[in-house]
């Protein structure tokens, strides 16, 4: 069974950084497409980055520039830094992954292509 577990949220002030942290069990993420994405209260869940199988990276325009993924594949860990943050960023941000095949070079924008997902990690920044 695939286990997501993200961390590393809190309280930020705006214009600071924070580093999100998903660590997988059950799946080698190395082989695995994955994403973050976040919900605001009030609205629905949104695309924030993934990373594909290959490693390229994709981002929503409101956070590029500003939000970088990665992943340590030694550490079934993939990561979310987030800088210069902004209080529109506020929300709690999920972690997600395919299970099911992905195309090498695919980064995936919908909820509707990942199978597990974390129990989410709230991000507030203040203003």
């Amino acid at each position: 069974q695939v286990q997501l577990v993200e961390s590393g949220g809190g309280l930020v002030q705006a214009g600071g950084s924070l580093r999100l942290s998903c660590a997988a069990s059950g799946r080698t993420i190395s082989s695995a497409a994955m994403g973050w994405f976040r919900q605001a209260p009030g609205e629905d869940r949104k695309f924030v980055g993934g990373i594909s199988r290959s490693g390229s990276t994709d981002y929503a325009d409101s956070v590029k520039g500003r939000f970088t993924i990665s992943r340590d594949n030694s550490e079934n860990t993939m990561y979310l830094q987030m800088n210069s943050l902004k209080p529109e960023d506020t929300a709690i941000y999920y972690c997600a992954l395919r299970q099911s095949y992905s195309h090498s070079y695919t980064t995936y924008t919908t909820r509707e292509a990942y199978d597990y997902w974390g129990q989410g990690t709230q991000i507030t920044v203040s203003s």
